[in-house]
C-alpha cells in the first residue's frame, strides 16, 4: 500500500532538522555558479566556504533552479511509493524552480500538487509545517495545497539586505530600485511582497533604527494577530541574529523564536551580512 503524500522542498527553502530527519521529505538542491565552476546548493559547499568564494571570486555567481529533468528522476522514485506529492517552491516571480518541478511532474506522469510560496526561506517551511498539521487533521493532498495557497496571505517578512550589489546583479532588483538603495547612509527595508515579488518598502538612517523598524512590526501583529513564533534567518551574521531575538524577547518575552542561515542559494544574491526577520500570522 503506498503512502498518501510525499513532501518536496527546494534550497531556497530554510531546511529544518526536523525536515531533514522527516521520512516523506525530499529536498531538491538549486545549483550555485561561479563562472564555469558548478556548485550543488547545501551538498559541495559550506556556508563558509560560499562567503569565502564570494569575496574572492571575480564576478558574481549566479544560481539555476533544478532541470525538469531532476524533478523527474525524483518523481518516478516517489510514484512507487507515494500516491502523490506536494511541492512547495520559492516564488514563481524569483526563481524557475517551481516551473521545473511541474514540468519534471509531467514528464513522469506523477500527481504532484505545486505550491507557489510567493516567498523564500522560512516562508517555504512554514508552508509546509502547515501542510504537515492539515494532513494531520485529516486533508487530504489537494485540499491541503489549496489552503496552502490561500495561506500564502498570512506571511509576513521585513529583510536588511547584506549586500545591494549582489542583489542588482543577480537580477533580483531592478536599477532603480537599486539606486534608492544605494542612496548614502540609507539602509532600505525590502519584503517580499504578497505577489511574490522583491520591492524596497521603506528606508532608515541606521542600523539601530532599521532593528526598531523590524521589532516595531513584529509587535504590532504580537498585539493584533496573537503572533508569537518567529524566525530570524541571516547571512553569516549570527551575532546580529541573536541580538535582534534579545531585543525581541525584551517586548515579547513569550515569543518563540528560530534562528538559522540563509540557504546557499539566497545567500548568492542577497550577501553576506543579510538579516530577514519573518512569521506567519495564524491561520484563521
Amino acid at each position: 500500500m503506498k503512502k498518501p503524500i510525499a513532501w518536496v522542498i527546494d534550497t531556497t527553502g530554510y531546511v529544518t532538522e526536523e525536515m531533514k530527519a522527516h521520512p516523506d521529505v525530499y529536498v531538491v538542491p538549486l545549483n550555485i555558479h561561479f563562472g564555469t565552476e558548478e556548485f550543488i546548493d547545501g551538498v559541495d559547499l559550506t556556508q563558509a566556504q560560499l562567503y569565502e568564494k564570494i569575496k574572492a571570486a571575480s564576478e558574481f555567481p549566479k544560481t539555476s533552479q533544478p532541470s525538469a529533468g531532476k524533478f523527474a528522476e525524483l518523481y518516478d522514485k516517489l510514484k512507487e511509493e507515494y500516491e502523490c506529492a506536494i511541492a512547495v517552491h520559492a516564488s514563481a516571480k524569483l526563481s524557475g524552480t517551481i516551473a521545473s518541478s511541474t514540468a519534471g511532474a509531467d514528464m513522469s506522469g506523477f500527481k504532484v500538487y505545486a505550491v507557489d510560496s510567493l516567498a523564500l526561506s522560512y516562508g517555504l517551511s512554514g508552508l509546509m509545517e502547515r501542510g504537515w498539521e492539515l494532513q494531520k487533521e485529516g486533508l487530504d493532498a489537494e485540499q491541503i495545497a489549496k489552503k496552502l495557497e490561500k495561506e500564502t496571505a498570512d506571511f509576513r517578512n521585513y529583510i536588511l539586505i547584506g549586500n545591494l550589489t549582489q542583489l542588482y546583479k543577480g537580477g533580483r532588483m531592478s536599477g532603480a530600485q537599486y539606486y534608492i538603495g544605494s542612496l548614502l547612509q540609507v539602509k532600505p527595508i525590502v519584503q517580499l511582497t504578497p505577489d511574490g515579488e522583491l520591492k524596497p518598502i521603506d528606508k532608515v538612517r541606521s542600523h539601530k533604527k532599521a532593528m526598531k523598524y523590524l521589532i516595531d512590526h513584529a509587535v504590532k501583529d504580537h498585539e493584533e494577530h496573537g503572533v508569537d513564533t518567529f524566525q530570524i534567518m541571516h547571512g553569516n551574521t549570527l551575532e546580529e541574529a541573536e541580538n535582534l531575538k534579545r531585543e525581541v524577547l525584551k517586548v515579547i518575552p513569550e515569543a518563540q523564536i528560530v534562528i538559522g542561515d540563509l540557504s546557499s542559494s539566497l545567500a548568492v544574491h542577497a550577501g553576506e551580512g543579510t538579516l530577514a526577520f519573518m512569521w506567519r500570522r495564524s491561520p484563521q
